[in-house]
């Protein structure tokens, strides 16, 4: 798998954004593949490019009076690590203002629109932001030659699955030449991650601490957030860890699933449940390296509920405050409930090869009024299991769940 693998639904809605808008932010953890899709855009789109890293002295010294150095530009400007220089966001807001749009700009960066409000502060209805996480299901299968919306029994599609589970989306980890050297360049991002990358958008909580609860949120993965609990192991208030949690959550490497409540006469659970965004991060701060180590750990269910609640948010193109978890006091639950203005979906994640109907599934039916139930297992066959409740297998994933308007 040499070379880079093409992210063709990236790159067309990337394409049409900058049609429609003066200003694309591309956002993304660091090193998942921006600068590389940034590229291809580039050569699709044809015009003339113009490509500035704000990582780079030579190219900073380019932009030392930025007006000056961006006015004359033509065609596609990318602007790299934006969020090192915000004070470029009131200039793009005067140029993207221009009767005749001699230039679109490209901007990446490393942090959310949260952490870029003077983006969104300064560009108010001029910037469209597209996020690009890891590599998924569908990419990896087409880099390999393999259907993976068809039957995975082959070999090669199965190992393809295997693989991005263990160990991850990023285009370094998942292309590596090993297990074991995709497990150090993990490692070695994470240490990067907390002592270089945060430090540089202004964050000085001292890294070990950072690196402690990280890997603690790893240990409560798919599990509903609980401050207090982790406050008093921090030795610190609810509201200190809560702004650790929230701080993650804004660099894209953790995810908040909000919980689903309305007035339906039962006790419901209102706090987030976190989930680690990359299952190879996950794995590394877990300390597993392996498949046989991922398969006998503890939090193995947990890595693969919140692996395959990626993957369907990949497939059917939603984005997270579409997505929501669902638990009642009184045991009722939903691993992830889809409402947006197609209606209401919801999706149990399995580890077992029999999936079955449970009261918690008719529950979740009768009280929130889903349109469609879908159960994702580890065995081979999709089939039905009621009226409107499907087992979606795993290797039918791409498949089995509909299309982006089911």
């Amino acid at each position: 798998m040499a070379g880079p693998i093409t992210r063709t639904p990236h790159l067309d809605e990337v394409e049409a954004s900058l049609r429609r808008s003066p200003i694309v932010a591309l956002l993304g953890a660091r090193q998942v593949g921006k600068t590389t899709l940034a590229r291809q855009v580039a050569a699709r789109v044809g015009a003339d490019t113009t490509h500035f890293d704000l990582e780079d002295p030579q190219d900073l010294a380019r932009l030392a009076d930025p007006m000056l150095a961006l006015k004359p530009l033509r065609g596609l400007v990318v602007l790299d690590e934006v969020q090192r220089q915000p004070d470029l966001f009131p200039i793009l807001r005067v140029l993207a203002d221009r009767l005749d749009t001699p230039a679109r700009f490209l901007v990446l960066g490393s942090a959310s629109p949260e952490l870029l409000r003077q983006s969104s502060e300064s560009l108010a209805g001029r910037i469209h932001y597209h996020e690009l996480p890891g590599f998924n299901l569908a990419e990896v299968g087409a880099d390999l030659g393999v259907d993976l919306g068809a039957d995975l029994g082959a070999e090669v599609g199965a190992e393809a699955l295997g693989r991005l589970w263990l160990r991850g989306g990023f285009p370094r980890a998942y292309l590596a030449a090993s297990d074991a050297d995709s497990a150090a360049w993990r490692q070695d991002f994470i240490r990067t991650f907390l002592e270089r990358d945060l430090p540089s958008l202004g964050i000085r909580i001292p890294a070990p601490t950072l690196r402690r609860f990280w890997t603690m949120l790893a240990h409560y993965h798919a599990q509903v957030w609980n401050g207090s609990e982790l406050a008093r192991a921090f030795g610190v208030a609810h509201t200190t860890v809560r702004g650790y949690l929230d701080l993650l959550d804004a660099a894209l490497v953790l995810r908040q699933l909000q919980p689903w409540h309305e007035n339906l006469g039962k006790r419901q659970v209102k706090s987030p449940k976190v989930y680690v965004a990359d299952s190879g991060l996950l794995h590394s701060l877990l300390g597993i390296e392996t498949r046989e180590g991922l398969e006998s750990h503890p939090k193995v269910g947990a890595s693969w509920e919140g692996f395959i609640i990626e993957q369907i948010l990949s497939r059917l193109r939603l984005r997270w405050d579409e997505c929501w978890f669902w638990a009642t006091h009184a045991g009722a639950e939903l691993d992830l409930l889809v409402v947006n203005e197609r209606g209401r979906r919801g999706f149990e994640i399995k580890r077992t090869t029999a999936p079955k109907i449970t009261p918690s599934m008719r529950n979740a039916i009768a009280d929130l009024g889903l349109d469609r139930l879908d159960v994702i297992h580890a065995g081979e066959h999709s089939f039905p299991l009621a009226e409107n409740i499907q087992a979606v297998a795993m290797r039918r994933l791409l498949t089995d769940i509909g299309d982006v308007d089911t």
